[in-house]
């Protein structure tokens, strides 16, 4: 009797699964016209940081930022840090809707001790290669780091086109070339 049961709630399990992909929000999910988008995480470098209060300062700020996409892709590559701050304040979508989190990594000169900070990243304001962002400081901090720094950010949905074009000697997978 028990395994009639067992049998019972799988079967019945399958159903609702069969029920939800073929439920139109899965469809729609799947609609070939919809730009395909490829997480992203994104790497900035700076000769310096600081942290001071709610601001986040870079001081000789790379002009190119890393991309790099998640599997399936593995693509890498570079795009100017200005177009990526021009695509992070469009009104209500991406950055500027769900600001992101970040590592922010800094050597200490002399030594190869580093500080991190883990951020949420609001509003870019880029000035020559100084470039600031407000944050909201979730852990850590940078006091004493006076060395070269990283910042990794969270990820970012490109659509394939935009990565494609970055990246075009990638050995795209079939579903996603041109």
């Amino acid at each position: 009797m028990e395994t009639y049961s067992t049998l019972r709630r799988i079967s019945q399990l399958a159903c609702i699964i069969a029920a939800l992909m073929s439920a139109p929000h899965y469809a729609l999910a799947q609609d070939a016209s919809a730009p395909k988008l490829v997480p992203s995480l994104i790497v900035m470098n700076a000769q310096s940081a600081s942290l001071q209060g709610e601001t986040l300062t870079l001081n000789g700020v790379a002009p190119s930022t890393i991309v790099f996409a998640d599997r399936p892709v593995r693509a890498a590559g570079h795009m100017l840090t200005t177009q990526l701050l021009e695509g992070w304040g469009k009104e209500g979508e991406g950055f500027a809707k769900d600001p992101p989190n970040a590592t922010v990594s800094v050597f200490k000169k002399g030594d190869t001790t580093v500080h991190d900070a883990v951020v949420v990243l609001k509003a870019p304001k880029l000035a020559g290669d100084r470039l600031t962002f407000p944050v909201q400081v979730l852990e850590g901090d940078l006091a004493g780091a006076d060395g070269p720094a990283s910042v990794f950010i969270d990820s970012a949905d490109f659509e394939v086109s935009a990565l494609q074009s970055m990246f075009p000697s990638t050995n795209w997978p079939p579903s996603m070339r041109r």
